[in-house]
């Protein structure tokens, strides 16, 4: 049977929903932007440094989330996983505007690493356009206390959220030598 959606589901799935679609969509239109629009005067090689401090803060605070949640420090456990969802979306933003105001860096390597490279690049784009829903689903059913529904949905958001946190550091160390 058919479970009728809750007040609140009426209102956050539909933004959820939203938000994942036109957060990539945003994404994929800006680097494709004829033009680049530096209004913030930050140069390239600040933003992808900031970013990865700002993905490795969240790796290692969604491990220590997952931590709090297996020992059963449940309020431990919401406020890191919340603080990893706060400096993920400063990321969103700070990426938006980077993107905004730069342009794209090509990746000079060659060899193996060029191949191990493009396999971490690709895997992180991917994945992180299917997080944005799984993040927000995972954040929503918790936040509204429907534990059996966020855990369920935490056991695929989890590794994937870590998986992209991570690559996002090893692109920019690979990048490194070319900002």
């Amino acid at each position: 049977m058919k479970r009728a959606l809750s007040r609140s589901d009426k209102i956050a799935v539909p933004v959820i929903i939203a938000l994942s679609v036109l957060v990539p969509l945003i994404v994929l239109a800006l680097m494709y932007l004829p033009a680049r629009y530096n209004f913030l005067g930050i140069e390239n090689g600040s933003f992808p440094l900031f970013h990865a401090v700002l993905n490795g803060s969240t790796a290692v605070l969604l491990i220590i989330g997952y931590f709090f949640m297996r020992i059963q420090q449940y309020k431990l456990h919401r406020n890191v996983m919340i603080t990893a969802f706060v400096l993920s979306s400063v990321f969103l933003v700070s990426y938006v505007l980077s993107k905004v105001s730069n342009e794209p860096v090509p990746y000079g390597g060659d060899g193996a690493l060029r191949y191990i490279y493009f396999f971490i690049l690709i895997t992180h784009i991917i994945l992180s356009a299917i997080i944005v829903p799984l993040v927000l689903f995972t954040m929503y059913r918790g936040l509204t206390g429907e534990y059996e529904k966020h855990a369920k949905i935490a056991r695929w958001t989890f590794p994937i959220w870590l998986y992209v946190a991570i690559t996002g550091v090893l692109v920019y160390v690979f990048m490194f030598p070319y900002y």
